[in-house]
């Protein structure tokens, strides 16, 4: 279904090809400039869109196999809910051509929602601090264990990790030879 089909199925509902043209329009322009300003736009039943960030890496071109730099860069992500996973995947039935497929939040849901999502924010700010303080006690402790442990055993561990990291590497190719076959000629006698 494209946009134009869209507005043709909302059209009836709507009262008018032009109400259903702009509600559409409305709908999408809000829900993509949400998104670029890094907000996440989740409807319920339906799934969520959010502007991801991906890291620079290195690809391959397919053509050369060339190693080549890619910048970092965004970009929009979808993620369906459960209520239209169940639809596609058919655990639910969808319903009739009048009853609306995707229900509404029940009412005061997404206020709940927005507080819990504060709260652990805030929890997870207060238990951060906690967290590094614990680390910074073991991290003595596992010093002192690592001087008692004898010197054999990080040998051996040294040689197995050479061996593993020996085993993973890529082997390479040698060039391949070219060779030049011989021209017999025959002569006349």
């Amino acid at each position: 279904m494209n946009k134009a089909q869209l507005v043709e199925a909302i059209a009836d509902k709507l009262g008018g090809r032009q109400q259903a043209a702009e509600a559409v329009d409305a709908v999408l322009d809000a829900m993509v400039r949400a998104v670029v300003s890094g907000e996440r736009v989740s409807v319920t039943g339906f799934g969520s869109f959010e502007k991801v960030e991906r890291p620079a890496r290195y690809a391959r071109n397919p053509q050369t196999g060339e190693r080549v730099r890619v910048k970092k860069t965004s970009v929009p992500r979808f993620r369906a809910g459960q209520g239209f996973k169940d639809l596609v995947s058919g655990s639910k039935k969808l319903p009739r051509g009048g009853e609306v497929a995707v229900k509404k939040a029940p009412k005061g849901s997404l206020q709940v929602a927005a507080k819990k999502a504060a709260a652990k924010k805030a929890a997870a700010k207060k238990a951060a601090p906690a967290a590094k303080k614990a680390a910074a006690k073991k991290a003595p402790a596992k010093a002192a264990a690592a001087k008692k442990a004898p010197a054999k055993a990080t040998a051996k561990k040294a040689a197995a990790t050479k061996k593993a990291t020996a085993k993973k590497a890529p082997a390479k190719k040698a060039p391949a030879r070219k060779t030049t076959a011989k021209k017999t000629t025959a002569r006349k006698r």
